[in-house]
């Protein structure tokens, strides 16, 4: 029986470590953490994380079969691993696509499959718009096409399904400043004084965290609460949205021409209240070569059991017949 076999019984394959990683310096003083795992000879794919800021874990090489994929997981300017932490300065989207081609170029690869969800699913479709001829497929899930509608619906449209959390989210700031919640929690983050910011991020991650999974999951909420190194990750989510995510004026699906001809699997949660299924519908709609398939009973989170079985068996669909 080989590795790719012996799944573990929540349908992800067992952990592993990487036989590979460093550090990237890309400009401004950045430094980007990435690692490598699986097969070094294997089909390529890289794993991009949400937020902004978020940050890649353990749990997400175990997506992918290890004796078939070349892993690579790496942690975007500011997030998890990478220098300086939580560091706003030059971090934008299109600096984010330089960094994912600089990337490629530094560890010889000619062409990725692309994984992404959230965030993660709207600088895949960047990435795939900038550079059409480094990709093999994408596998995207909890669709965020980073339009200003769905920044609304974060940021107000949800109060029609967790009131109280959006109450709890706004109260944090001063009445004067709820019309931007965004610019006012920015604002609060970028302070040097730790009882102002500190107390903002876990009052934005508790938010997220609260509206991003179908049944509540107290212990993540709290998990934040307790982590000042969050701080890191909220700042650059406000940053991001209170910039529009540096998306072109006429948005994602503006230039969907570019890609239309790559294969790609959109899994999508029925009650993903963070990223409505609304947007990876339409996106499947202008996509000719996407297939969706929308999982009922979860939410936002890849590590749902409806949404990581999906997930696992959309990156198997890309296997190559050489091994």
């Amino acid at each position: 029986m080989s590795v790719g076999q012996q799944r573990q019984s929540d349908d992800l394959f067992s952990e592993i470590g990487p036989y590979d990683a460093g550090y990237l310096p890309v400009g401004s003083g950045h430094s980007l953490y990435w690692e490598q795992a699986g097969c070094p000879q294997g089909q390529a794919v890289l794993f991009l994380h949400g937020g902004p800021g978020a940050g890649a874990g353990t749990v997400h090489r175990r997506f992918f079969d290890p004796a078939h994929w070349r892993i690579v997981i790496f942690d975007q300017r500011g997030a998890g691993r990478s220098r300086p932490r939580g560091s706003i300065l030059d971090n934008s989207t299109p600096l984010l696509i330089e960094d994912i081609e600089a990337l490629r170029c530094r560890l010889g690869i000619e062409k990725w499959l692309l994984f992404g969800g959230s965030w993660g699913a709207t600088l895949s479709l960047c990435y795939a718009q900038a550079h059409p001829d480094r990709v093999s497929g994408l596998v995207l899930f909890g669709v965020f096409l980073g339009r200003p509608e769905e920044l609304d619906w974060f940021f107000r449209g949800l109060a029609n399904i967790f009131p109280d959390a959006h109450a709890v989210f706004l109260d944090h700031l001063p009445e004067s400043e709820r019309h931007d919640p965004a610019g006012a929690y920015l604002s609060r983050l970028l302070t040097p004084d730790p009882n102002i910011h500190v107390a903002a991020a876990r009052a934005w991650l508790a938010y997220e965290t609260t509206c991003s999974t179908l049944l509540p999951a107290v212990e993540n909420v709290t998990a934040f609460s307790r982590d000042a190194a969050s701080v890191g990750q909220a700042r650059i989510e406000a940053h991001y949205f209170a910039n529009g995510l540096f998306l072109p004026p006429a948005g994602i699906l503006s230039g969907l021409h570019r890609i239309t001809h790559l294969r790609a699997e959109i899994i999508q949660a029925r009650y993903d209240m963070i990223c409505p299924a609304r947007s990876a519908y339409q996106l499947a709609e202008n996509w000719p070569a996407a297939r969706l398939a929308i999982i009922p009973g979860s939410g936002h989170q890849a590590l749902e059991p409806g949404v990581r079985k999906a997930l696992v068996s959309a990156v198997a669909s890309f296997r190559s017949h050489r091994d």
